[in-house]
């Protein structure tokens, strides 16, 4: 299965324009370009949610990888800095390949690799 084809049936993310870049077993690297007009929230910052949906779809591609049908059952973000403009990026790595119950981090940098935040989550393997 090609995978980078299947998540382009995610259009949540897309419209939130998160972009997968590469996926490889128990790993994948996504990436989001923070815009003025679509990410910002009243403080002029990057809205949490869209460092969450970019983390997110990370962990999906990640843990996915294994063409097994995967989805999240818990997840937590910790915000470190904040980002206004430019690129962010989304490194997952699966850290617990179970058969049925995955664990992964997700580490969201800025252009000049500062950690931003950092998401963890588990998941449930359907098939």
């Amino acid at each position: 299965m090609d995978m980078m084809a299947f998540f382009e049936n995610d259009r949540f993310a897309a419209l939130a324009g998160a972009e997968l870049l590469e996926i490889r077993e128990g790993y994948a690297r996504a990436r989001m370009l923070v815009t003025p007009e679509n990410h910002l929230n009243g403080g002029g910052i990057c809205q949490g949610g869209a460092l969450f949906t970019l983390a997110d779809l990370a962990f999906a591609a990640a843990v996915n990888s294994h063409e097994v049908l995967t989805f999240s059952t818990s997840s937590n973000i910790t915000y470190l800095r904040a980002v206004r403009q430019g690129y962010v990026y989304a490194e997952a790595t699966e850290l617990v390949n179970h058969h049925r119950l995955p664990f992964a981090e997700v580490r969201l940098t800025d252009e000049e690799g500062r950690l931003v935040a950092v998401f963890t989550s588990s998941g449930y393997r359907k098939g």
